[in-house]
Parts: C-alpha cells; structure tokens; sequence
C-alpha cells in the first residue's frame, strides 16, 4: 500500500517539473525535514526488534562538476534507534525502546537524470555521531555503552521541483545501512542501524 503511494506521488512530481539544469561550478544551499522509520539488523537475523518511529532535520550543499553530476554533503539531526528491544540493568531483562539520536553527516555523489535532470540518485558513505541515548522501560541513560560513531552507506532516489528561478522544492526517500557495531565493547551479536526516511524540502 504505501510502496503504491510512493510510486503514484514520484510520478506525479515528475509531470510538475519544467525545464532547469544545473550546470558546472554551480553549488545549490538547502534545507530538509523528514520521517525517519529505524531499527536494527545483526549477524544472524535473530533480532524482535521494530521500527522506532522518528524525525530528522538538516541542511546541504550540493557543487555541481557538471550538469549529471555532483557532490552533496549534509547535517542532519537523526532520530534513530529501535523498539522491542531488550534491556538488563541487573534486576533481569525486560522489554524497552531504545531512542538513539545522532549528528549525521553523508558525503554522496548525485547523478542527475530525466530529460531536464530533475531526478537524482545518491550514494555515498556516511558517519553518525551520537547526541544521546536511553531506554524507556526504566528511562536509562545508556550512551557510555554505546559506540559514540556509527558508519555506514547512505542511498537513495529523489525528485526537484522547481518553484522559482533560483528555488526548488524536492522530495526523496533515502535508506542508511551501518557497518559499525552499536554497542561498545560487544561480546555477543553484532548489531547495526537501518534506517529508511521521506524528506521534503527546498534547494536555493
């Protein structure tokens, strides 16, 4: 249902769109709020873990090499982590969420396409710098047992609009896949972010 939404609304966007195209040495400034869906993956595919529900918030810069490429690097406030998690603070195990939230930074390549290279795809590697973290069942702050990085690969496919000569609204759907550890010092299985988002905003 939701993958029918996305599709019909990427659509619908591209038939809005009239003609622009960026061209070499230009750089484009912009803004973005989002929808953060996030959890965790491990070794062996044994986590219960669900989706955390978030938001996230940043700006940009994009320097144009051409009128198909360039490099995009971002600030983003992310609010990640995961729910049904598990937590043991010495009194036994119970069942909790875990709110991770982060200073993320992607360095991606944009390849423009499309017939006035309003659409673009980004990838590149990213860093994730934690802000804080806790747990809800018995609201613990458990930021020293996490790792204070997380890194991983940044991906996704978007759409520009432009709303005046030197103004473009877009949107895209972005998915972060980490490579890092989550936890400091682990001895059991690996865990790692993922996390998939929708954004909105304006490029100048």
């Amino acid at each position: 249902m939701m993958s029918k939404f996305f599709t019909t609304l990427l659509i619908v966007l591209s038939l809005c769109t009239t003609v622009f195209s960026q061209t070499k040495g230009e750089t484009e400034f912009g803004f973005h709020v989002g929808y953060n869906a996030a959890t965790v993956t491990s070794d062996d595919n044994i986590t219960n873990s669900k989706y955390r529900s978030g938001f996230n918030a940043g700006v940009s810069v994009d320097y144009f090499f051409s009128d198909r490429w360039s490099i995009k690097g971002e600030f983003t406030y992310d609010q990640k982590g995961w729910n049904n998690g598990y937590f043991d603070s010495g009194s036994g195990p119970v069942t909790t969420n875990y709110h991770l939230d982060y200073l993320t930074i992607p360095v991606m390549a944009n390849w423009h396409f499309g017939r006035t290279r309003n659409w673009y795809l980004n990838f590149g590697p990213y860093v994730g710098i934690l802000l804080s973290a806790s747990e809800t069942a018995r609201d613990t702050d458990i930021k020293s047992i996490l790792s204070s990085t997380d890194f991983g690969l940044d991906a996704g496919i978007g759409v520009k609009i432009p709303v005046s000569e030197k103004t473009k609204f877009f949107i895209e759907l972005n998915g972060q896949s980490g490579f890092t550890d989550l936890v400091k010092d682990n001895t059991g299985m690996t865990i790692r972010s993922s996390t998939s988002n929708i954004n909105i905003g304006f490029n100048f």
